[in-house]
């Protein structure tokens, strides 16, 4: 499968500028996520991909092809929408069957293709029920079908769980990765929902606000070590904390702009983090351990008032408020076959993590 290359593309709607030289590698054969807020340009990067819009500068590349100017139809690109955009008047075999009967396909292979793809997603025994019949995760998987049967190189996918409950966009995750494996297609799935993308992207790429790319890489190195204060925000909860960094005897300390210091793992390799730099740091609220007891071994110990309690089912969500009013999300996992401290409103307690799971942000 060839890799998508988006170089230097800029896109504006009358006159307000959506995207702003973007450049991307989308790798050939993998799911690939495109997470941002709502307004950041996503939706308008995949229908530049698709080809419903064009770029006004830059390219678009499908391996060495540019197709920037090149029709829909002659894409071997597909598109799942929202809102799946079903045929409400054929059934769920002629509704898949449709794009191979536009292509003039000999019927046989038509029939044998499509009653293949059915089992796939394993709609065989409605495949000539009304798509009125059928659930709301059913028409979806009609949706891919219908994409996937006409062997794309490319599938965006643009938000495609947003109508289902969570328990069923749950389940179509895996079925998506399941089916991804199975054609080994390019997926590129964009999403504001920061779980899916985790779920399900092999690599991918987070855009803020103003349209631009803050980082690019694995759910994991994304969630683990991410470059900006607006990455560590967006994908999952952290602790965010503004002050001045400083090296003491070989060691270093952030100074938090509320009064307190804390211990951080020299950033190497970052030219911005220098003795006397304003920068962020950022902890994960499940990195910090929490105790009514005096801890030891940690690099960080701040003691702190229970404010809030909340119970999230596999973890409970703790806000402390130390004595210099800065507030720590902390979560706890809830793990009944260990005897588990009682932790309760107002309790005075001891909140602690390494250095090295703190992260030094630039901006």
């Amino acid at each position: 499968m060839r890799s998508i290359n988006i170089k230097n593309v800029k896109k504006t709607f009358q006159g307000e500028t959506i995207l702003e030289n973007v450049n991307l590698t989308i790798p050939g054969g993998k799911v690939f996520a495109l997470l941002g807020p709502s307004g950041s340009g996503k939706t308008t990067l995949l229908r530049l991909i698709a080809g419903f819009e064009t770029a006004e500068k830059g390219s678009i590349f499908l391996g060495n092809q540019d197709i920037t100017h090149v029709p829909i139809n002659e894409r071997k690109i597909n598109t799942v929408f929202q809102h799946y955009a079903l045929f409400p008047h054929l059934n769920v075999f002629d509704n898949v069957a449709y794009g191979l009967r536009i292509k003039k396909v000999n019927p046989d292979i038509i029939k044998k293709k499509v009653f293949k793809m059915l089992k796939i997603v394993h709609l065989e025994k409605q495949m000539y029920k009304s798509v009125h019949q059928l659930s709301g995760g059913q028409q979806q998987r009609v949706a891919l079908a219908r994409a996937i049967v006409n062997e794309p190189e490319v599938l965006l996918l643009d938000e495609p769980l947003a109508a289902l409950d969570l328990k069923l966009r749950e389940r179509m995750l895996i079925e998506l990765i399941e089916l991804q494996d199975e054609f080994h297609t390019t997926f590129v799935y964009v999403t504001h929902d920061q779980f899916e993308a985790l779920t399900v992207a092999d690599t991918m790429a987070i855009m803020n606000q103003d349209g631009e790319i803050e980082q690019v890489g694995t759910p994991k190195e994304i969630y683990e070590f991410p470059k900006t204060s607006f990455v560590a925000q967006f994908v999952g909860n952290t602790n965010l904390f503004k002050g001045t960094l400083k090296e003491t005897d070989g060691k270093w300390f952030l100074h938090v702009d509320q009064g307190d210091v804390f211990a951080v793992a020299q950033a190497q390799g970052k030219p911005w983090a220098v003795d006397g730099a304003k920068i962020c740091m950022s902890i994960r609220p499940e990195k910090i351990e929490i105790s009514k007891k005096e801890l030891s071994g940690f690099s960080n110990m701040v003691s702190g008032i229970v404010e809030s309690i909340v119970y999230h089912g596999r973890s409970t969500q703790y806000i402390i408020r130390t004595k210099n009013n800065v507030k720590f999300s902390v979560f706890e996992q809830n793990e009944e076959h260990f005897e588990k401290e009682v932790i309760d409103y107002d309790d005075q307690v001891t909140i602690c993590w390494q250095k090295e799971n703190a992260v030094l942000l630039e901006k």
